[in-house]
């Protein structure tokens, strides 16, 4: 039986986390240190520990089936690949940075001036629609060290928090895109390959949607049960489940993460009371 290939980072911001929802798919990986290549027992799958900025090239020629790799890195590569999740984890943007004494926000600031980055097509890209001259200065490392030693008037790069540019004396100014880990396809794929990565994808929507969702349980008068149940934005229909107490009843349903706070005020200013909320492992739909 055939096996789907998938390249995940060997180490670094996507490491961690990629293995994190490997396993809440159900798929468990037993990897020795320094092991480059690990075949998964209960699932169709290899995996393979690649360097970051390798896995599109690779994802490309087919070498691998799929990848998790950050979105900004297939944008800077510019290759003939194809995004079919996004997986809502390592979330960051690419920005432009200046010296914290400068005081303007403008993109017009760059206008003639050298900026440092990592990632020269995806600036060069955004300056030219934006009519903006620049000296653009490829580096690989650090490239927040590049004002401070007179390389750069500033620089472009990935910003998550912000510490790193705050500890450097930088300040985020214009953001040129935002980003984060999505499950990347080669364009090369088997029919055969094509099924067993459908059932991979299947297991990681319900992991994220369960992430993204909360199970809810209240107690409501049976007067006001209409109008509760109008409030829950998600699945078929809310359960409804009989109290003993005469007049009462249990509503069961879901509510997404996004809208919490505010679906729980307007639960309680429709009478519902007693509010329960459990976090959900997988959720199939």
């Amino acid at each position: 039986m055939s096996k789907i290939k998938i390249a995940i980072q060997k180490s670094g911001r996507l490491y961690e986390e990629s293995l994190q929802l490997l396993k809440d798919c159900g798929i468990f990986v037993n990897n020795g240190k320094d092991q480059l290549k690990v075949s998964v027992d209960n699932f169709p799958m290899e995996i393979m520990y690649l360097r970051n900025s390798d896995i599109p090239q690779y994802l490309e020629d087919g070498v691998v089936d799929v990848a998790i790799v950050g979105e900004n890195l297939l944008i800077e590569k510019g290759k003939n690949i194809r995004t079919i999740q996004k997986l809502g984890f390592s979330k960051c943007r690419v920005s432009l940075a200046v010296p914290k004494e400068v005081e303007t926000d403008d993109l017009s600031y760059f206008q003639s001036k050298k900026i440092a980055t990592s990632y020269p097509n995806t600036l060069k890209s955004f300056l030219q629609q934006k009519g903006i001259s620049s000296d653009i200065h490829i580096i690989s490392g650090s490239v927040e060290i590049a004002p401070n030693i007179g390389l750069a008037d500033g620089i472009c790069d990935i910003v998550s928090s912000g510490s790193t540019l705050f500890k450097n004396g930088l300040r985020e100014t214009v953001t040129l895109l935002k980003s984060e880990a999505v499950l990347a396809q080669t364009p090369q794929l088997s029919e055969e390959k094509q099924l067993i990565l459908e059932k991979f994808l299947f297991r990681i929507k319900a992991v994220l949607k369960a992430k993204n969702s909360k199970y809810i349980l209240m107690n409501v008068p049976n007067e006001k049960i209409q109008k509760v149940a109008g409030v829950l934005p998600v699945l078929k229909s809310p359960t409804v489940i009989p109290l003993a107490e005469e007049g009462w009843s249990s509503i069961h349903s879901v509510i997404d993460e996004e809208r919490f706070w505010d679906v729980i005020d307007e639960l309680k200013e429709n009478g519902a009371q007693d509010i329960l909320i459990i976090p959900i492992d997988k959720m199939v739909i």
